[in-house]
């Protein structure tokens, strides 16, 4: 099957600027129940785009992490269960959110606002897995909706996704089992260019590498103090550093450059130099110069995983507790 091409643009909320990449590049997703379409609203809710637009924008100009918070609200979602919005519910005994790997996801309360706006003009028609799809749709001229939301949600489900801490053998595997690449692992790691992360994440690398009260010794000795100043042992651990400390609200490709010199914040991306293959592929990236090409295409992929359309799922009336 042949993807559109993506037009992609810059976006400027305020004094946040991100190349026009965040959540909306991997619509093209299909199923023998239904299939996904640019415009899929456009009879039964037309407002539907412009309405999460304005909210996103105006939820970035307050907070210009938001384009980032979306962005890895999206793919935790498609890790479990495919984009079906099941990381959104939390009226179970086991949500998905609870789980350690999403330790830190944020956006929930922008999809909710989105959603009860929606259903006050479509009540029942617009998806909340559309919505988090939608939220940043701005990013990209294309954006292709008809996901129904899923039924399950366990915490149990997000041990497919794949932690911080975890060998590159083991972050390979998990993408694997998805159907993605190395390749498609290293791109994805990419979005890792803008956002932050909180100092929760960072201890066991920092104080107890591999269980042996040590620091990785990947981090550049350099980075090594000023990371460890900013997170220090028994310190805040919400506390929150970039993950790019060059141009974390820029959406580049400098990410590449940090692993290769050892200044990578979160030890999954310093992992991709632990393995022949994927430090090729990060090599490769490390001038830039298809890195923005090749990323969307790694969300379109990562997008077609486990979709839900036609008959499967529902349209939830709230997007944290299923109908």
């Amino acid at each position: 099957m042949a993807l559109p091409t993506l037009k992609m643009s810059m976006i400027n909320y305020g004094e946040f600027s991100l190349l026009a990449i965040v959540l909306c590049c991997f619509q093209v997703l299909w199923s023998a129940q239904g299939q996904l379409k640019v415009g899929f609203y456009s009879k039964t809710c037309p407002s539907a785009e412009s309405t999460v637009t304005s909210l996103v924008k105006e939820a970035t100009s307050v907070n210009p992490r938001i384009p980032a918070v979306l962005l890895r609200l999206h793919f935790h979602d498609c890790f479990v269960e495919g984009c079906d919005g099941s990381i959104l519910v939390d009226n179970v005994e086991d949500p998905e959110r609870k789980a350690f790997a999403n330790q830190g996801l944020d956006g929930f309360g922008e999809i909710e606002t989105a959603k009860a706006q929606l259903e006050a003009n479509c009540p029942g028609v617009v998806s909340c897995a559309d919505i988090v799809a939608l939220a940043a749709r701005d990013a990209v001229n294309l954006v292709e909706t008809g996901r129904r939301d899923g039924r399950v949600c366990n915490e149990s489900l997000a041990a497919e996704i794949p932690d911080v801490n975890e060998s590159i053998q083991v972050l390979k595997s998990k993408f694997m089992k998805k159907g993605l690449s190395d390749k498609e692992l290293v791109l994805l790691s990419g979005a890792h260019t803008i956002g932050s992360t909180a100092c929760f994440f960072m201890t066991t690398r920092l104080y107890n590498f591999n269980g042996k009260n040590i620091s990785d010794p990947s981090i550049n000795p350099k980075f090594l103090e000023e990371l460890k100043a900013k997170c220090p042992m028994n310190g805040d651990a919400n506390l929150r550093i970039p993950l790019d400390n060059v141009s974390s609200q820029t959406f580049d490709a400098r990410i590449f450059r940090h692993i290769r010199d050892g200044f990578a914040v979160i030890a999954s991306d310093a992992r991709l130099y632990d393995d022949n293959i994927t430090k090729r592929i990060v090599d490769s990236y490390v001038g830039g110069s298809s890195f923005l090409q090749d990323f969307p295409k790694a969300m379109v992929k990562m997008g077609q995983i486990g979709v839900k359309t036609g008959l499967m799922g529902e349209i939830r009336r709230k997007c944290n507790s299923f109908n």
